[in-house]
């Protein structure tokens, strides 16, 4: 065999080498770092994604077949994608308010739905995440649906921290034929309605003009935007041009809206410059509502195909306890601070979203304030959260189950397809890692787990006032 020459343009001097060898250490050290924290340019701006009876289902990153949701999959592969995440309660009013107090909603006083005609809402001695955030110097918008009481000023957003609201103050179905009101449903801006009848086919459109319009405003200081959709939730609508555009007929088209009016916001705070210092959150109130009463299907306006997947979670649905009802989608971006493309397997609510956002943007929370959520920031850095976390499955008034770790127990009917218990409350156990989808009752095999969890929820049930 020859020689080798270390003159041969085959192989680099030492000079060279010494050259190529720094770069590959600086890419290196580039990609290693590139999960590391980096130091803000100010408090984070807020931006809250929640969409109205979504299912864990329903988005191309969460496993559905047909519906494309280009927007939201690069948010998750660009944050954090969670797969065991709760809404507090499956049904909306309870759902807001706990996810905008931290706090379960018996604390609250709000454990039902409320009507056009309901005559209560959220006190305004309750602390909300957009009044901490208020406090702190940040310009506040809520855009969508609140549904967390209208009957006074005082229960409006702009008494809970808001400076500027736009959207429908309840459910897109409470009119006739659906619900029995002399109550007009009317599009509000800050405390007046400016639109009657509502125009539902560019509601997902219009609240996008809002948000983005408000980032555009921002100016450099910071901001907390709420965008809560009032869609999926029946009667569905959207916009003309967007009917016919995904193979999941109408409802899949409506998805695929709320995918496109995400982009919207995202690219607005790219074009804003602000993109780098913005925590954005996408989640749902609930499951689906699969289990839609007759009152619904009048005037064959609204179909039982109008209604999105629950997933892997195939037991349950909107308003029940299994996992249907509750489990949602999650994602969570914060550039530079939770890591890229990361899966959070443990437990996660969206009262810990009160908690983990006010800290973020540096709010100090009353010590004396009975929070439900913890702080989920340094368990996205590390990748690893509690496995013994504990969740509360309230149905109104009623704790029917609870979960903690891998277990899960119910204490409950089981529900018809008309939303109706169909037969007396029995004990279930579930392991949900093995059985998301709870079809095999374990309760006699694990007598210890049932009498360890029944224990926990006796006690959780007397803590927590039933008002």
């Amino acid at each position: 065999m020859a020689p080798i020459d270390s003159n041969s343009p085959r192989f680099p001097n030492p000079l060279q080498l010494s050259t190529i060898l720094l770069g590959i250490l600086v890419v290196l050290t580039l990609a290693t770092c590139s999960h590391d924290k980096k130091p803000l340019d100010g408090p984070p701006n807020i931006v809250l994604l929640f969409a109205d009876d979504l299912g864990y289902g329903d988005l191309g990153c969460y496993g559905h077949p047909t519906i494309k949701t280009p927007n939201l999959d690069r948010l998750a592969t660009e944050g954090v994608r969670f797969t065991s995440f709760y809404a507090a309660a499956s049904s909306c009013t309870p759902s807001r308010a706990a996810l905008l107090t931290g706090r379960y909603p018996l604390r609250v006083n709000l454990p039902f739905v409320l009507g056009p005609d309901s005559e209560i809402g959220l006190s305004p001695e309750e602390l909300t995440l957009a009044g901490v955030l208020k406090a702190k110097g940040y310009r506040t918008k809520a855009v969508g649906k609140w549904h967390l009481g209208h009957a006074k000023d005082e229960f409006l957003p702009t008494s809970h921290g808001f400076d500027e609201y736009f959207g429908l103050l309840y459910s897109n179905d409470m009119m006739p034929p659906w619900v029995q009101t002399d109550k007009p449903l009317q599009l509000w801006r800050d405390t007046e309605p400016i639109e009657y009848p509502v125009e539902q086919s560019t509601l997902t459109t219009r609240y996008t003009d809002e948000a983005v319009k408000f980032i555009e405003e921002s100016k450099g200081d910071p901001f907390f935007l709420y965008l809560a959709y009032s869609m999926p939730h029946v009667p569905i609508h959207t916009r003309k041009d967007f009917q016919g555009s995904s193979r999941a007929g109408l409802y899949g088209d409506v998805i695929e809206t709320i995918d496109w009016s995400t982009g919207e916001v995202l690219r607005a705070l790219s074009q804003a410059g602000v993109e780098q210092n913005t925590i954005v959150v996408f989640t749902s109130d609930n499951g689906p509502w699969l289990n839609m009463p007759p009152r619904m299907f009048q005037e064959d306006i609204v179909k039982p195909w109008h209604a999105g997947s629950p997933g892997p979670f195939t037991r349950g649905a909107k308003g029940t306890s299994f996992e249907g009802g509750f489990r949602v989608p999650a994602i969570i971006k914060w550039v530079g601070q939770v890591p890229e493309h990361h899966t959070y397997r443990e437990i996660a609510t969206t009262m810990d979203l009160f908690v983990t956002l006010a800290k973020a943007c540096g709010a100090e929370l009353p010590s004396g304030l009975t929070l439900d959520g913890i702080d989920l920031a340094p368990f996205l850095n590390r990748g690893q959260g509690p496995t013994d976390r504990e969740f509360l499955y309230f149905q109104g008034r009623k704790l029917e189950a609870i979960r903690i770790g891998k277990w899960k127990l119910r204490i409950g009917a089981e529900i018809g397809e008309d939303s109706t218990a169909v037969e007396g409350a029995r004990v279930q156990l579930f392991d949900l890692e093995i059985d998301p989808a709870e079809r095999y009752n374990v309760a006699e095999r694990y007598p210890e787990s049932v009498a360890r969890l029944r224990d926990r929820l006796e006690a959780r049930e007397k803590e927590i006032p039933t008002g």
